[in-house]
């Protein structure tokens, strides 16, 4: 949308450097130096167009189907944990430090969702604290809330022969224990 208006406006910067001022024939001379003038300003503004930041901006992506997938992959691998955090294995909640940040970042990623965010950082910041302090009552109690209020729920084991979850490689059921295929 934004290129269209500046070619747009590109068009008739040039369209108005070649028209005649007065509606009178001037002299070659002069047509040349308008001529290259005319040339200097659309060089000047392709040039502009070329460098301007932002003219093809992502839009994030923000949907439903990606909130989605967010709420499966990473909190399927949060809800993995429970047995970990049930032993008190601290290093096992550290390795998936990366699943709770990407979790909060997908599960909430617009602005509208920013308290929910805020309510899902203080629980990832609750459950690391209790790591960082290696008590694991007080892990188990911010792993227990954060899995409460998150709506967390472990993915069912699924088997080839119960049927079909996921067609292709980039289906985010892929590579998790609810991924199964049909083959006769």
């Amino acid at each position: 949308m934004k290129l269209s208006a500046v070619v747009c406006a590109l068009v008739a910067t040039s369209a108005a450097a070649f028209a005649p001022s007065n509606g009178m024939r001037t002299s070659t001379s002069l047509n040349a130096v308008d001529r290259r003038a005319a040339f200097g300003q659309i060089a000047t503004a392709a040039a502009v167009v070329a460098f301007v930041p932002g003219a093809a901006q992502a839009d994030g992506a923000v949907s439903a189907a990606t909130k989605t997938k967010a709420k499966i992959v990473y909190g399927g691998r949060i809800a993995d944990l429970k047995s970990a955090v049930a032993a008190g294995d601290f290093d096992a909640v550290a390795a998936e430090k990366n699943a709770f940040i990407l979790f909060n970042s997908g599960a909430y990623p617009t602005a509208k969702d920013k308290p929910s965010k805020a309510k899902a950082i203080e629980g990832t910041n609750a459950i690391f604290s209790a790591v960082r302090s290696k008590d694991k009552g007080a892990l188990k109690a911010a792993y227990d809330s954060y899995v409460a209020s998150n709506s967390i729920k472990a993915l069912p084991s699924l088997s080839n022969s119960q049927g079909q979850s996921y067609g292709s490689d980039f289906s985010y059921l892929a590579k998790t224990p609810a991924a199964a295929i049909y083959q006769r």
